[in-house]
């Protein structure tokens, strides 16, 4: 019996195609947080005379946001197909807050996005802001909002408390937004009507701690 094995076409064909595939999903993961200033990041406050670095400051690997006056940090680049991982905490006892994808338009409170919702006890809702659609279950939404989707399973704690770590997965391609809170499916939507855009992390309001923000490009 022969020590070499013959490769057949069909045979390298099909090691071709699984190399290719874990080419494709080893594609390289961006931090978008350095973690040691706000490099790749600018910042938009809705008050004019108010010092950025009164809202937005970073210390031992963590971004500061005092909440105050309403505005937000926003990415300098425009990104499309990704899985975008934080983590995020309440330094005090709670408060509003999100996360944006697929911003687009001129700076002002608040630019067109799609919003996963950093709200204390909802966290993975949604909101259209500024005119942005998506398809989501039209059992999930606030009728008392024309923008504000509910998450799945409003019932079931999916947040830890205040002062303890949280973790946002979003992950965004051309058709599909989907949010996964500590592990745990929130929420999802189609049909996107902006397909690429800036992410974006507010101040609205109450501290809140921002750390390990990375993106993964999905080929």
């Amino acid at each position: 019996m022969s020590r070499f094995t013959k490769h057949t076409p069909m045979m390298v064909a099909a090691m071709a195609a699984l190399w290719l595939a874990s080419s494709s999903a080893a594609a390289e993961t961006i931090q978008l947080f350095n973690g040691q200033n706000l490099d790749g990041w600018r910042v938009f406050l809705d008050d004019k005379n108010a010092d950025p670095k009164d809202t937005f400051s970073v210390k031992d690997g963590v971004i500061h946001d005092a909440g105050k006056p309403a505005g937000y940090i926003i990415t300098d680049q425009e990104f499309d197909n990704y899985v975008l991982k934080l983590q995020w905490r309440w330094p005090g006892k709670g408060g509003n807050s999100g996360v944006f994808v697929h911003v687009i338009g001129e700076d002002k409170i608040w630019p067109k996005g799609i919003e996963a919702q950093l709200q204390s006890g909802a966290a993975g809702d949604f909101w259209l802001v500024d005119g942005a659609k998506l398809t989501i279950d039209e059992k999930r939404h606030d009728k008392g909002s024309e923008r504000h989707w509910y998450r799945l399973k409003t019932d079931k704690a999916v947040e830890k408390p205040e002062g303890e770590w949280n973790q946002y997965e979003i992950t965004v391609t051309g058709d599909h937004v989907k949010l996964v809170v500590n592990g745990q499916l929130v929420n999802e939507g189609t049909n996107p009507d902006i397909k690429r855009g800036r992410i974006l992390l507010q101040s609205e309001g109450a501290p809140i701690e921002f750390r390990n923000i990375e993106l993964t490009p999905i080929k």
